[in-house]
């Protein structure tokens, strides 16, 4: 959480692609670790009334999210998109859709992993990450398992549960120092 923090807060003005980058992974983890693929494919048909809905196009699920203050301010600071898609990750009509979201993917990953770079983050950064933090943070809260699980579109809560388990293991790891350390 701190990171996310240090990150949100980094001063990015005068580095508009480093800043785009910081935002997506914010808007990322403001929508419960929304997947980049699905952040690509948001129609702006999909925001009514304050929710944002859509498929995971992974699963299928139909997922629900209140659209909160955070996630219009990262909407308000971009060019309204020519396409129907709500953020700016596909922007060319005409061109292939999937390729400007992986060229997109590719492009925002290397500019994230500047700023953990430039944060000394101890992993690389990237919008994988955001997902994981999500729920990464949301379990250090005591969010019920099932909750983050229909939080991020799993289909079952095995599914978080192993996602989960690779996630921070630096619980275990203080636990195992302690114990070392009455050697």
């Amino acid at each position: 959480l701190n990171d996310i923090r240090r990150i949100k807060g980094l001063d990015l003005s005068l580095k508009p692609y480093l800043d785009y980058a910081r935002d997506m992974f914010l808007f990322c983890f403001y929508t419960r670790g929304m997947s980049f693929i699905d952040m690509a494919y948001l129609r702006k048909k999909d925001l009514q009334n304050g929710i944002l809905s859509y498929r995971r196009r992974k699963t299928g699920q139909q997922l629900f999210i209140k659209w909160e203050k955070c996630m219009q301010e990262i909407f308000d600071k971009y060019p309204v998109n020519e396409t129907e898609y709500l953020l700016p990750i596909i922007t060319k009509r005409g061109e292939d859709y999937r390729k400007q979201y992986t060229n997109e993917l590719h492009r925002v990953n290397h500019l994230l992993k500047k700023i953990g770079k430039q944060l000394d983050l101890p992993i690389p950064l990237t919008m994988y990450v955001g997902r994981h933090s999500w729920a990464s943070v949301a379990k250090s809260r005591n969010v019920p398992i099932s909750v983050i699980s229909e939080g991020m579109g799993h289909d079952s809560e095995n599914t978080t549960q192993i996602y989960l388990a690779s996630l921070d293991t630096s619980v275990v790891d203080r636990a195992n120092k302690k114990i070392l350390d009455l050697l």
